[in-house]
């Protein structure tokens, strides 16, 4: 998984050290980092680039500081330039990492589009992951998260096995990776694709300080989110024959 690891790292075992914070962690929490040919400091997201490493917890205020105070240069035991926007960077190639993982799933066939597919696939159960563009209408969100849990826990009201939320990702950026337009809502299914891209969303979620649906950590829950908590009838939650949400553009 580390790829081409130095002599130096693979003696540390399975963990690394931070050094932001100088706490020991698994690699798939953290991000590695190496020196560039040009003396800029460059993020290895996937652990596979030659030479010695550094590693800071896969956390965005972790490598802004960790660029800010130099630390880089401190772990590396050399000068090395650490551009002023690097935690932005980092940002950009997490998202990017799970964007691809999508595309792949999607070229597999594991990914179905648009409100009544989506709430068909639920209704089959199986559904990996329910992903929802973070600029769509909530309306529609809603419904399906309700579906979602319904799936997960048909004869109760906590809906433990409903499939994980991903809103990480704009109808925009999810037109890209699917290949089409006006992507509001997503189904991933099971298989191969899923958890990677899951693992990747994990990691950008945790980056980003927010839940894998994009909301802050400790957001309190809305209202209408909660089973129970002023829910529509029963009939109107059924999975098949459900109206298409009002969203903010026409979904497909």
């Amino acid at each position: 998984m580390i790829g081409r690891a130095t002599r130096e790292e693979e003696a540390e075992g399975s963990e690394r050290t931070c050094i932001v914070t100088r706490r020991k962690a698994s690699p798939e929490t953290m991000i590695r980092f190496v020196r560039g040919p040009d003396g800029v400091i460059a993020p290895d997201i996937r652990a596979r680039l030659p030479g010695r490493g550094v590693w800071v917890g896969a956390r965005a205020d972790l490598v802004a500081q960790a660029a800010k105070k130099s630390l880089f240069s401190r772990g590396l035991k050399e000068k090395v330039e650490a551009p002023p926007q690097l935690a932005q960077d980092v940002d950009r190639l997490l998202e990017a990492d799970c964007l691809q993982m999508l595309a792949l799933a999607n070229k597999a066939g594991a990914v179905v589009t648009g409100f009544n597919k989506v709430a068909d696939a639920l209704a089959r159960r199986g559904t990996a992951a329910l992903i929802e563009a973070s600029d769509g209408g909530m309306d529609g969100k809603r419904k399906l998260r309700q579906n979602a849990r319904r799936a997960g826990d048909p004869d109760g009201s906590q809906g433990a096995g409903a499939p994980p939320v991903v809103g990480l990702f704009t109808s925009s950026q999810l037109d890209l990776a699917l290949g089409r337009t006006n992507v509001i809502h997503a189904a991933l299914g099971a298989g191969g694709p899923a958890e990677s891209f899951l693992a990747r969303c994990r990691r950008l979620a945790a980056y980003r300080g927010v839940g894998l649906d994009g909301a802050p950590e400790n957001a309190p829950i809305a209202r209408d989110e909660l089973t129970g908590a002023g829910e529509r009838p029963d009939e109107e939650l059924e999975f098949i024959g459900l109206e298409k949400a009002q969203d903010r553009k026409p979904d497909e």
